[in-house]
C-alpha cells in the first residue's frame, strides 16, 4: 500500500471541515432573531427567555466532548455527518411546530418541546472540535494557528450570515417559510459535505486496514505531523490529566462562551433598549459582533502565531473588559455600538489565540483536548444568557445594560489566566509547553 491509495489534502480537509462547520454552526442564532416574538407568543420571563435562545448551545457544547474524543478513533466524517443528521431531526421538529401551532396555538406549556428541538437543532454546533481536530492532523504544527483560525473564522461566520438574513426573509415570506428554507438548507449541505469530505491520511490508512504504527509512519511520509494518542476515552482522559487543559478551558469559556451568548443575545437587547426593529437589530448584530468577533479570527490565528498565543490572549481579554464597562454605562446607541465592535475583536483575537494554544500544549491527545476545551468552554453560551434574563427580571429594561458586568468579570478572569500561562512560559523557555 503506498500514497497513491491515499485521497485528498490539506486544503480539501480544511475547506470541507469549514464548510461542514457553517452549516452545522448557524444553529447558534436559531431562536435569537426571533427571540422577543417567541417570549411573546409562550410568555416567557427573561430568565426563560435566556434559557430558550440558548438551547442550541447545550448540546451544542456538550456533545463536544465525547464527539471530539471520538475523531481520534474513527477521524472526523463519520461523527460529523451523524451530528447534522441530528441537527436536520430538530429542525424538522421544529418545523412541525410552526406549520401547526404558531403563532396562536404557541403557548406556555410547549416550552419543553420548543427547548427540546431546539437542543437537537444545535447539534451541529458540536462539530466544532471535530473540525478542529481534523483540521489539526493534516496541518503541520506551524501552520495551525492561521488554518485554525480560517476554519474557525470562516465557520463562525454563519451565525452572523444568519442573523443578517434571517430577518429580512422572516419580513418577506414569514417565520415558518424561513425556518423550512433553513431546513432545506440544511439538509442540502449536509449532503455536500459527505459526499466531498475526506480523512486525514492516518485514518484513511488505518480504514484500509494498516495497523496503527505503519499507518502512521506512512502517513508522516505523506507530510502528517500529529496523530492520536488512543482510544477516545483515553484521548480525553490524557487531556482531563493536564492543568494548563483547564485553563484554556476557562480562558474559551470566557471568549467562545461569550461569543455563542452575545450572539442570540444582542437582537433582544438593540430591541428592547435601543428601539430598533427586528431586521436593524438583525443587522446591527450580524455587522459589528457576529461576523466581526467570526472573521478577526483568520488575523488573530496569524497575531497569535507570530507573538504567540499567551500574549495575545491578554490584550484580547483586556479588550473584553473596557468594551464591557461601556456597555454597563452607556444608553447611547452610537456608543454601544462602537462597544460592541470593540468586543467582537476582543473575543475572535482570544478565541482564536485559545485555540492556537491547544495543539501546543496537548500535542499527544489533540482530539481530546478539542473536545474540553471546546466543549466546556462552549459550554458558556448556554449558561451565561439565562444570567443575562435576570439582570432583565430584576431590572427592567436597564437590565439589558447592566448585565454586561458579567463581561467584566469574565474579562478580568481571562486576562489572569491568560498572564499565568505566560509568565510560567517566560520563567521556564527551555522547557515542554505540556505539564
Amino acid at each position: 500500500m503506498d500514497g497513491s491509495d491515499l485521497r485528498g489534502s490539506p486544503q480539501q480537509g480544511l475547506i470541507t471541515a469549514t464548510f461542514g462547520f457553517f452549516i452545522g454552526f448557524a444553529g447558534v442564532v436559531l431562536y435569537g432573531p426571533v427571540a422577543p416574538q417567541f417570549g411573546e407568543a409562550m410568555g416567557l420571563s427573561g430568565f426563560l427567555l435566556g434559557l430558550l435562545v440558548a438551547a442550541p448551545q447545550l448540546s451544542g457544547s456538550l456533545l463536544r466532548i465525547p464527539f471530539g474524543a471520538w475523531t481520534d478513533d474513527v477521524g472526523a466524517k463519520r461523527p460529523f455527518i451523524i451530528l447534522l443528521l441530528l441537527s436536520i431531526v430538530g429542525m424538522t421538529g421544529l418545523a412541525v411546530i410552526l406549520l401547526y401551532l404558531y403563532p396562536d396555538g404557541l403557548a406556555f406549556r410547549h416550552f419543553p418541546l420548543v427547548f427540546l428541538f431546539g437542543s437537537l437543532s444545535g447539534c451541529g454546533i458540536a462539530v466544532f472540535s471535530i473540525g478542529s481536530a481534523q483540521t489539526s492532523y493534516w496541518y503541520p504544527t506551524d501552520k495551525q494557528g492561521t488554518a485554525l483560525a480560517i476554519y474557525a473564522g470562516l465557520g463562525n461566520s454563519s451565525p452572523g450570515v444568519a442573523t443578517l438574513i434571517v430577518p429580512v426573509v422572516i419580513t418577506a415570506v414569514g417565520i415558518t417559510q424561513t425556518y423550512l428554507l433553513w431546513l432545506g438548507l440544511l439538509v442540502v449541505g449536509t449532503g455536500i459535505f459527505a459526499y466531498y469530505t475526506v480523512d486525514p491520511y492516518y485514518f484513511q490508512l488505518r480504514k484500509q486496514g494498516l495497523n496503527a504504527e505503519p499507518a502512521k509512519e506512512q502517513a508522516q511520509a505523506e507530510g502528517q505531523e500529529l496523530f492520536p494518542s488512543g482510544n477516545a476515552m483515553e484521548s480525553i482522559r490524557n487531556a482531563a490529566k493536564i492543568r494548563r487543559v483547564w485553563a484554556l478551558v476557562a480562558m474559551f469559556f470566557v471568549s467562545f462562551g461569550g461569543f455563542l451568548a452575545l450572539s442570540v443575545w444582542l437582537p433582544s437587547y438593540w430591541i428592547e433598549l435601543h428601539g430598533l426593529d427586528i431586521r436593524s437589530a438583525g443587522v446591527v448584530t450580524a455587522i459589528t459582533f457576529v461576523l466581526v468577533a467570526a472573521l478577526i479570527r483568520v488575523p488573530g490565528g496569524w497575531v497569535s502565531d507570530t507573538v504567540g498565543g499567551e500574549p495575545t490572549a491578554i490584550v484580547s481579554f483586556g479588550a473584553i473588559g473596557c468594551s464591557s464597562i461601556l456597555l454597563v454605562i452607556t444608553r447611547d446607541l452610537w456608543t454601544a455600538i462602537a462597544a460592541t465592535f470593540l468586543l467582537a475583536v476582543g473575543m475572535g483575537v482570544a478565541n482564536a489565540a485559545v485555540f492556537q494554544l491547544v495543539p501546543k500544549y496537548v500535542p499527544e491527545a489533540v482530539g481530546g483536548a478539542s473536545g474540553l476545551v471546546g466543549g466546556l468552554g462552549a459550554f458558556g453560551g448556554f449558561v451565561v444568557p439565562p444570567l443575562l434574563g435576570l439582570f432583565v427580571d430584576f431590572q427592567g429594561v436597564d437590565g439589558y445594560a447592566t448585565g454586561f458586568v458579567i463581561y467584566l468579570v469574565l474579562g478580568v478572569g481571562g486576562m489572569i489566566l491568560a498572564s499565568r500561562l505566560y509568565r510560567n512560559v517566560q520563567q521556564q523557555p527551555g522547557t515542554p509547553a505540556i505539564s
